[in-house]
């Protein structure tokens, strides 16, 4: 890409991020997702840490502001109110003073924090230690209440914590109920085609998680256990773990010792669970699923995002092969499910679609253990794909149709990562 392409595109992905930016948070886009996001929030920070350092640590300190006091932070904080969007605050009914959802989302603020301290260059200190503390608390949170016996993993209840509509559920989703659900009308098929979506079987049944969690009074030490979906996503934890190092990192440069050890032990205990869920067969992690007991036989890309922690190298080689295995079936690195499996779909969300925060974080991971190349290549069709389809929510890995929404705040923000890396 000519140095004009690459300037043009940069302009066009903060564009994006100041289109969707509400002054103290930002939404994934307008319509779709009109609220604040979790793990949007925090990857849409680093973003606009390279044209606005102190409007990124705004972005995760608007987030953590509405950290429960258990140490939970929310998915989703409804900042502004919510006509036609479903399911609004009413459904969650979680009583906070700013509404917020009563379940949590995948806990990447740790590394994001730490990352923007890297970058303040000294400066903001006082609101890194703030934001240290929210993050250990909300570390120590998944650790007491989703990993109940001290395995070293944390479950997800409800697939919106994690990949929404990944295949790696359905077994498990089966077990959900769908009796009762209340009538609803989708927002996100007013904004998206319906065959990129959830199914309405599928969204039934994240409804009546809902019903269930919100009639337990949203008690994150009962939740756990009486879910019926319990499922061990090896890339939410690789991601806690990644989060606990940078955390730990982050409280060391701090003079927070104590700190810093416990997010450390949090992760050793972490990377040594973690080898109980590598499939020699597919060649990568899979889910687990704690009711069953059993491994779960999907090849997703939640069992490649192991690579953004400092898992062994001889799991770095096995997962380097079959990225690019996958390399041969798709056009665009990385699909989100493998191509191979005969319930991969193009088009529908986490079933095999590209996520550019997907791509940030194994790329990340791979050029941190030495596989430059691989690493590159991942990059380079991330960025054909904004050159191509422009800033959309996912992307069909083999013609890179784009696809969900569009002008995606997260999509800008990893443009603005891939193009200015500072590591």
């Amino acid at each position: 890409m000519i140095v004009e392409d690459t300037d043009s595109v940069r302009r066009r992905a903060i564009d994006v991020l100041r289109e969707n930016d509400r002054g103290s948070y930002t939404v994934p886009t307008k319509g779709l997702y009109p609220f604040q996001w979790n793990w949007d929030s925090c990857f849409t920070a680093l973003g606009q840490s390279h044209y606005d350092l102190d409007r990124a640590w705004t972005e995760i300190e608007t987030l953590f502001a509405h950290q429960w006091d258990d140490g939970m932070v929310p998915h989703m904080v409804f900042h502004e109110a919510a006509p036609g969007y479903f399911p609004g605050p009413d459904v969650w009914g979680t009583e906070r003073p700013t509404p917020t959802s009563g379940i949590t989302q995948l806990p990447i603020a740790g590394f994001a924090v730490n990352q923007l301290r890297l970058r303040s260059a000294g400066s903001h200190e006082s609101r890194a230690r703030e934001l240290l503390g929210k993050v250990d608390a909300w570390h120590d949170w998944f650790y007491r209440t989703r990993d109940p016996q001290g395995e070293g993993l944390v479950a997800i209840i409800h697939p919106w914590e994690s990949r929404d509509n990944a295949i790696d559920w359905d077994e498990a989703f089966e077990r959900v109920p769908t009796e009762g659900v209340m009538a609803y009308e989708r927002n996100d098929l007013k904004h998206a085609d319906p065959a990129t979506r959830p199914t309405k079987a599928q969204y039934d049944r994240y409804l009546w998680l809902v019903q269930h969690f919100r009639g337990l009074g949203w008690d994150s030490v009962r939740l756990h256990d009486a879910s019926p979906f319990q499922i061990i996503d090896p890339g939410f934890n690789a991601i806690l773990i990644r989060s606990c190092l940078e955390a730990a990192e982050l409280a060391e440069a701090l003079g927070e010792s104590e700190t810093a050890t416990r997010n450390r032990t949090r992760a050793q205990h972490g990377l040594a669970a973690l080898e109980r869920l590598w499939s020699e067969r597919h060649g990568q992690y899979l889910c687990l699923d704690r009711v069953a007991r059993t491994l779960v036989d999907s090849p997703s890309i939640g069992g490649l995002i192991p690579l953004f922690a400092p898992i062994p190298a001889e799991r770095v080689d096995a997962l380097e092969k079959t990225l690019e295995e996958m390399g041969e079936d798709v056009r665009y690195l990385v699909a989100s499910h493998s191509p191979r499996d005969p319930r991969f779909d193009l088009k529908r969300y986490w079933r095999g679609p590209v996520w550019l925060v997907c791509n940030y974080m194994l790329a990340d991971g791979l050029k941190r253990a030495g596989r430059v190349n691989l690493s590159q290549s991942i990059v380079a069709d991330s960025l054909e794909l904004i050159r191509q389809s422009g800033f959309a929510e996912y992307y069909d890995p083999r013609d890179g149709a784009p696809l969900g929404g569009g002008r995606f705040s997260w999509t800008a923000a990893m443009v603005l990562e891939f193009l200015e890396p500072v590591s």
